[in-house]
């Protein structure tokens, strides 16, 4: 990995190299500032150049450096969509066909996806240069290169005809496009480092959901709400890819879109017959240009046959070209049903992960509810034993009057005030029991 850092990223300028020292110091927080960011990008991009990593059909890679608009005329994009792949803003996951390009933004893959060429933000996240390895490796297994090659003068030779069968008669449902092929790794890319994390996220919230069961404390109830804010992050994150990968899943139209091989095999061949169709007219030209024209005849015989070969040659095309986007429809929607299956059952553990959650919370506030209704009861034991007690205030008071009464001239009297209060206050408590009992606010 490291050298293959070495080889992608190119060398950094004298001034950049100060302006990464200088910001790569510790703040008063103790976080170093822009941290996994790419400084020299940031200065680059402020001269109105940015640096790519392309990687063509053969799987070859190297580091250019293009500005913003020579890119939007190279893959004829928008400027909002190149905003989209920009790593300073934050933009959820999203992936667009264009009429030359495919636009992919899922999670820290950022790329651009054309017929010939991948190309990618320059970055120094292990996931980019993760995936450039696999691209390349797969590339280069398969020999994509020697069906699709790019622009040069020896396209016309290099087109035998084997790799002609491979390009417009290939039905074997292995075969891929180039840009599917590198969708596809962006989104087992994307789904796998989302699988990873949910995974990890299980890891560490089961055994500290488990623990809170067992023992609640304020260190637990913390923990337990930062990682259920994860959760809701994470959840949010992946079902934005779900949706995304299902809204191209229900909508044809953006599929065939995607299919940027096709568009180039027909605008290809439709300049083929362009050519061969002119070479026939010239050739039928040279022939009869000693004839005699007549005025009052009828149009030329060349002029008709080109009609009725333009006409075959439309219906023709019209045919094929629906064929082969029926075709690469369903090609990509198999392609996206695999990984919308891979992603949903992310999302299922993440949901499965948040009903544990919440069932949890059930089980704590049960807990909570259940240890305050004994502390009510404990209350309302107190609070009768306390009226039973204040009668023995009661009585003492009364005797404590400065008034004669013949019953203090008796020596046993005070036992049977103290007994005759004593049974009434325990008939009393006896009977606030049993009123309890009977309304059943405590278990007797």
């Amino acid at each position: 990995m490291a050298d293959l850092k070495e080889r992608l990223l190119p060398p950094r300028p004298a001034s950049a190299i100060n302006l990464r020292d200088s910001s790569y110091r510790p703040s008063a927080s103790g976080r170093l500032p822009f941290q996994g960011v790419d400084v020299s990008g940031l200065k680059k991009r402020g001269q109105g150049l940015r640096s790519w990593i392309r990687v063509d059909t053969s799987g070859n890679s190297q580091v250019i450096e293009v500005d913003k608009f020579s890119m939007m005329r190279r893959c004829d994009l928008p400027a909002r969509d190149l905003r989209l792949l920009d790593p300073l803003f934050v933009y959820p996951s999203t992936i667009l066909g264009r009429e030359k390009a495919i636009v992919v933004n899922l999670e820290q893959i950022r790329c651009i996806i054309t017929a010939d060429e991948v190309l990618l933000l320059n970055s120094l996240d292990s996931y980019v240069l993760q995936y450039v390895v696999e691209l390349q490796r797969r590339l280069q297994a398969a020999g994509v290169g020697e069906v699709w090659q790019p622009e040069g003068p020896e396209l016309s030779r290099r087109r035998g005809s084997r790799n002609f069968d491979n390009m417009y008669g290939n039905t074997s449902p292995d075969y891929l496009p180039f840009e599917f092929r590198a969708l596809e790794v962006a989104l087992e890319a994307a789904c796998t480092f989302l699988d990873s994390q949910a995974a990890e996220l299980e890891i560490e919230a089961y055994p500290l959901l488990d623990e809170l069961t067992s023992k609640i404390s304020t260190l637990n109830l913390e923990r337990a709400r930062r990682l259920k804010s994860r959760l809701v992050a994470l959840t949010r994150r992946v079902q934005k890819v779900r949706d995304e990968i299902e809204q191209l899943m229900d909508d044809d139209g953006d599929m065939a879109e995607m299919y940027l091989t096709e568009k180039k095999r027909r605008m290809e061949s439709s300049f083929y017959g362009d050519q061969s169709l002119l070479g026939y007219r010239s050739n039928d030209g040279a022939l009869s240009i000693s004839a005699p024209v007549s005025p009052v005849s009828s149009p030329p015989e060349s002029k008709r046959l080109e009609k009725c070969l333009s006409i075959a040659r439309s219906r023709h095309e019209s045919v094929r070209s629906s064929e082969s986007a029926t075709d690469s429809i369903e090609e990509l929607e198999m392609l996206l049903e695999a990984y919308f299956v891979v992603i949903d059952s992310t999302l299922n553990k993440l949901t499965s992960l948040k009903e544990y959650i919440d069932d949890t919370e059930d089980f704590i506030n049960i807990q909570l509810d259940n240890v305050r209704n004994q502390l009510i009861q404990f209350e309302l034991l107190l609070t009768t034993a306390t009226f039973v007690v204040a009668i023995f205030g009661v009585v003492a008071g009364i005797f404590g009057m400065n008034f004669e009464i013949p019953m203090f001239e008796y020596p046993g009297a005070f036992k049977w005030v103290l007994m005759i209060t004593g049974i009434c206050g325990i008939v009393i408590f006896g009977t606030f029991l049993w009123f309890f009992k009977y309304r059943r606010l405590m278990p007797l």
